[in-house]
Parts: C-alpha cells; sequence; structure tokens
C-alpha cells in the first residue's frame, strides 16, 4: 500500500457480538454490570456501555445461533474493573460462573465468564500496576 493509500487506525468503535436471544443476552450481560445504552429489538441489537467510553459492545441477534460452551482457543474481550477478585464475587452473587478461578498476570488479576452462546468476556484489574489502570 502507498502513502497516498495509507490509512490511519484511530481506535475502537463497537465490538460486535452474535447472540441467539437479544432479551436474554441483554438480562445476563446486566447481571455481569453493564448497562445498555440503547436498545433496537426491530433491528435485533443492544449496546452495552463499558464505562464512561464512546465505544461499547453491540449485542447483535442472529436467528438460529443457540447456547453453546466457548470454542477453544475463542478470541477474548477484556474490560478493566478496579478489582478482578471482586468483581469475581459479585458475578458468583448474579449467578454468573466464571470459566475458572481469577488468575494473576503480570499487572494484576483477571476473571473471565462466557455468555450462553459462547462469547468470552474477561475482567481485568491493574492491581499490581496501578499506573498502567485507568482512574475510577
Amino acid at each position: 500500500m502507498s502513502d497516498d493509500e495509507s490509512y490511519e487506525l484511530l481506535g475502537f468503535d463497537n465490538v460486535l457480538l452474535p447472540v441467539g436471544d437479544l432479551g436474554g443476552a441483554v438480562d445476563f450481560y446486566g447481571r455481569a454490570g453493564f448497562a445498555v445504552g440503547f436498545r433496537f429489538d426491530e433491528a435485533g441489537i443492544a449496546l452495552l456501555k463499558v464505562g464512561g467510553e464512546t465505544p461499547g459492545i453491540l449485542l447483535r441477534q442472529e436467528e438460529g445461533l443457540g447456547h453453546r460452551p466457548p470454542p477453544w482457543p475463542s478470541p477474548r474481550l477484556w474490560v478493566e474493573v478496579p478489582d478482578a477478585r471482586a468483581a469475581a464475587r459479585a458475578l458468583a452473587g448474579a449467578g454468573i460462573a466464571p470459566l475458572d478461578e481469577p488468575f494473576s498476570s503480570a499487572t494484576g488479576w483477571t476473571v473471565e465468564i462466557a455468555d450462553p452462546w459462547g462469547n468470552v468476556i474477561g475482567f481485568t484489574d491493574y492491581t499490581k500496576r496501578p499506573e498502567l489502570g485507568r482512574r475510577p
């Protein structure tokens, strides 16, 4: 690609996740702590807010998509939280089981969940390297 044809990546727009039931997905992600930015049932979409950022998670209903376990390996979407281990406890209290126990990384802790359609969301913190994380 020549310089005349190049483009610049400006940032994320939205992350799209396929779901088999829009209402069920909105309920699941609501229990996981996500607020709905908008919902447009006629189009089969709902936008979940992620912090104060403009991009979000766009749930898109796909006809015929049934419940399934996450394939391995599968893409993962991680969102930052102040304390991933506290998030794991809150998720469990909301009836959402983690894929595994919270695990340690170089920057902090992470816990992952899967929605009923196999989409994997991680909640990660920067408790070991707070200078790299967002300020709550």
